[in-house]
């Protein structure tokens, strides 16, 4: 069971002192997998996949029966700098649509066999334009991470989180930018198909905010109040209480890569219970990619979001769990191994 969310403090004690994978279970996949009817490697990264697996759900012959994905959607007020192609109206139209099954994510997750959730975050209240001052006050920051933090099943063995919200690669950007350095350029892109005029406007948002909010010895957690948004903010708590369950975890594209790293920042091994689903088509991801220490499972020139290039991955780590622990051994096989 989850401990309550009750303060910020909270999260970034059990950050700190995150379980770990069971490494009895990991010995228990290795061992088996040495065993099984294949040349050794021969099925590559997805031996791997299936080993990291079952360390964390603590059984080295584990099965995916109930993944779950969750999209979480905000708005921000970033967007009156004109930063989208898109207007802010839009993110609750796409929150009708993913509630009534219309959307990408939900042929994804149903193809995935994955239940789908999807919370809205006071989408009448936009975060405020971070070029102004904070984005989310410590209080509005708290209260979208417990969002994220109790939208998990804890019955899930497998998780995806998603998003929407116009504007929110700005807030990505901006939250990478403070994080890791660079220009804002380096982490500045198109998102929802700005033309190089909006790239422009884009990109000083982006330089303005973390001029603004960016300074001094900011953890994790604080750049995201500054300069994140809700659901960005909710990911972040999602992906937290995945790993007090010791639930595993498939990334997303950018935005979601950018909530992952205010964990990261906290913790340099808060996402060992995570792997990349894809490398989206946000210039900025693949640098992300490697930052974070991950290598994408997929890469499909997606710039969605949703959740849907890791909802997609879900089959790819179904298939490395079915493989592992359904295949016979030399010896169940009565197939000679080798010499």
């Amino acid at each position: 069971m989850l401990p309550d969310l009750t303060d910020l403090t909270t999260l970034r004690d059990l950050m700190r002192d995150a379980p770990c994978a069971d490494a009895a279970a990991r010995q228990a996949a290795q061992e088996r997998n040495g065993q099984l009817t294949k040349p050794p490697g021969a099925l590559g990264r997805l031996e791997d996949l299936a080993i990291w697996y079952a360390g964390w759900r603590g059984n080295g012959r584990p099965t995916i029966t109930t993944p779950q994905v969750i999209v979480f959607a905000g708005n921000h007020g970033v967007t009156a700098q004109g930063v989208s192609a898109f207007p802010a109206e839009v993110t609750v139209q796409m929150v009708a649509n993913f509630q009534h099954g219309g959307a990408a994510i939900n042929q994804l997750a149903r193809a995935a066999g994955a239940r789908m959730d999807v919370h809205a975050l006071d989408l009448d209240r936009p975060t405020a334009d971070f070029t102004q001052g904070p984005a989310m006050s410590e209080a509005d920051l708290l209260a979208a991470l417990r969002v994220g933090w109790a939208a998990v099943d804890a019955d899930a063995d497998l998780l995806v989180v998603g998003e929407m919200g116009i504007g929110n690669t700005t807030s990505a950007a901006a939250i990478c930018h403070a994080l890791f350095g660079g220009a804002a350029e380096d982490w500045t892109g198109r998102g929802t198909g700005v033309d190089d005029a909006g790239l422009q406007v884009k990109t000083r948002v982006v330089a303005e905010g973390v001029a603004r909010n960016g300074g001094g010895a900011l953890d994790g957690l604080q750049i995201l109040a500054r300069l994140g948004g809700r659901e960005i903010a909710a990911m972040a708590g999602a992906i937290a209480a995945a790993r007090m369950l010791r639930i595993p975890v498939i990334l997303d594209g950018f935005i979601c890569g950018a909530a992952a790293a205010c964990l990261q920042q906290l913790n340099s091994s808060a996402l060992d219970h995570a792997v990349a689903g894809h490398q989206s088509a946000e210039g900025a991801h693949r640098d992300l990619l490697t930052r974070l220490g991950k290598e994408p499972l997929l890469a499909l020139n997606l710039r969605l979001g949703e959740g849907s290039g890791a909802a997609l991955a879900i089959s790819i780590l179904k298939g490395a769990v079915a493989c592992h622990s359904g295949m016979a051994t030399f010896a169940e096989a009565g197939v000679a191994g080798s010499a």
